[in-house]
């Protein structure tokens, strides 16, 4: 009598070690690297300084690390959704596609979510506000982008090997989402709120751009995996 295969693990995938040793070993190299700089990025964050954009200064290999630090938070993203619909919504297709596959399914979906996000941003910033303080809005966005991946590292890493049920993993990620958006929602209040017109169109914004998108972005997720469900 053959004895029955064991049940699919995040914790026993060796795709997902590899990701995450992969994700630990970039950040460690980048913040060797560029250290500093991140720094000065964080700061000017949450000074709110009136300046030139920091990124005029900055060198081509400093450009090249916060673009690996992007797709680092998205592959980090991807990995905590992962984890999430193996335990709900995807238990039919843990195990039975490929992770790389579909991790990487996931990661290409928020960084095209990003980069709509990005053109939508630079659009109706320079529409309502100007380019000037556009500019000082992406800026802050990315450096948000780039500190996220360093945030949502143990997370995972506690997603994955402490067993963690999909409603902890849900609770987690939630809560990084919001102290996220929260953030988002300072930076924003900073730059853009002058009077009542401005705090009423601040928050059409935010619903238009960030609540309204994640839901969206959720409900394409959810179907992409019900497609990988009936495909394979």
């Amino acid at each position: 009598m053959n004895p029955l295969p064991l049940p699919y693990t995040l914790h026993s995938d060796d795709t997902v070690a590899l990701l995450l040793l992969g994700c630990f070993l970039l950040s460690a190299y980048i913040l060797s690297r560029s250290r500093k700089f991140l720094y000065l990025l964080v700061k000017d964050f949450l000074l709110n300084r009136e300046r030139n954009s920091i990124f005029a200064t900055s060198t081509s290999a400093d450009m090249r690390y916060l673009l690996l630090l992007v797709v680092q938070t998205c592959v980090l993203a991807a990995l905590l959704l992962y984890a999430y619909l193996c335990g709900s919504v995807a238990q039919e297709v843990a195990g039975r596609v490929p992770t790389l596959l579909a991790v990487g399914l996931l990661t290409g979906v928020l960084m095209l979510a990003l980069a709509l996000k990005w053109a939508v941003y630079s659009l109706a910033g320079w529409v309502f506000f100007g380019s000037a303080r556009t500019s000082l809005w992406l800026e802050s966005y990315s450096t948000l982008l780039y500190y996220a991946g360093f945030v949502l590292y143990p997370v995972v890493l506690f997603a994955v090997y402490f067993g963690w049920s999909v409603q902890s993993v849900a609770v987690f990620g939630g809560i990084v989402a919001v102290l996220f958006k929260l953030m988002i929602f300072y930076k924003w209040q900073q730059l853009f709120c002058y009077n009542l017109h401005g705090c009423l169109l601040l928050i059409l914004y935010f619903c238009a751009l960030e609540i309204v998108p994640c839901l969206m972005l959720y409900r394409g997720v959810v179907q992409l995996t019900h497609y990988l469900i009936i495909n394979i």
